[in-house]
């Protein structure tokens, strides 16, 4: 399935989980809590105290070898947002990572599953 048509499905709107896919194009559910959100939102706060970052955003779309990966909390500078940038807009999914991005791990995720994230982001 092309990241579009997961991001545009209609049965796929306002799920209690972040989506993602594998190599093959397959969707790929996490589930997520209100704690999971809660650490996300003092990520982000403390990025944005630091000030040295052009944007700071939540579930943020990458492209990798391994299908989209999304990044709980990311945070470029003013150049690699203008430099991704599609007709002066944000794109659909980023085709390469920012400066920053952070993953919070979740109970169901194994730190073997975490470290694998780094070879992504």
């Amino acid at each position: 399935m092309e990241w579009r048509e997961v991001v545009e499905h209609p049965s796929l709107q306002d799920l209690p989980f972040k989506i993602e896919t594998n190599a093959e194009g397959y969707i790929m559910m996490t589930p997520s809590g209100g704690e999971h959100s809660g650490y996300q939102g003092h990520i982000i706060e403390w990025l944005l105290r630091r000030g040295q970052w052009g944007l700071v955003r939540p579930e943020f779309p990458i492209q990798t070898t391994d299908g989209i990966k999304v990044a709980d909390v990311a945070g470029g500078s003013k150049e690699f947002f203008k430099r991704n940038a599609v007709d002066g807009r944000a794109p659909l999914v980023y085709k390469e990572s920012p400066e920053v991005v952070v993953e919070v791990k979740s109970p169901s995720n194994s730190i073997r599953a975490m470290e694998g994230n780094i070879d992504f982001m």
